[in-house]
């Protein structure tokens, strides 16, 4: 019995610290999420120096992560899409065009779509949306449309194509 309680009382410090590091990787990886909704919201409203702001911020987010905390799996989708993001968010935050911000956030929403998919980093629904006129799509936190393409030129134009449930169904 004497040996019993430090086995239970290791095997009870494994359990929370994998519970401990697998809540603070969800919660890094579910940052990079809502700093894209971040610049996704200011495309719609269109003004760039906002854009290039919330971009940093983005990059923040990215560069935050520590591939150390995610597993074998995780570390290879991270590895095949953080360098296309960061490149994408480097140049949006960069440029005073709102053209040019809107272009990379085309590529940007494609892998983040990815990402987001693979690693299930969402803690809410995740309506990926798609705009007939510029034949892209972009990630929501809403299923309302507000088309961060065209801004209030074509607000409302696009539909859901998809969502992401939390739970990863």
């Amino acid at each position: 019995m004497k040996t019993l309680k430090p086995v239970l009382f290791s095997i009870l410090l494994f359990v929370l610290n994998y519970a401990t590091a697998y809540s603070a990787t969800k919660n890094d990886t579910s940052s990079i999420l809502n700093a894209y909704y971040e610049v996704k919201n200011a495309l719609v409203i269109g003004t760039a120096t906002t854009v290039n702001a919330k971009a940093k911020d983005l990059i923040t987010a990215l560069t935050s992560i520590s591939a150390t905390q995610l597993t074998a799996k995780e570390k290879a989708v991270w590895s095949k899409y953080a360098d296309k993001l960061k490149f994408d968010a480097r140049h949006i935050s960069e440029s005073a065009d709102i053209s040019h911000q809107r272009e990379h956030f085309a590529s940007l929403s494609l892998n983040m779509f990815e990402l987001v998919k693979s690693l299930k980093i969402n803690t809410a629904i995740v309506y990926r949306q798609y705009c007939p006129m510029k034949k892209s799509y972009w990630l929501s936190e809403s299923s309302t449309i507000e088309n961060p393409y065209y801004g209030d030129q074509m607000l409302t134009c696009g539909e859901v194509k998809e969502t992401l449930d939390p739970s990863g169904k």
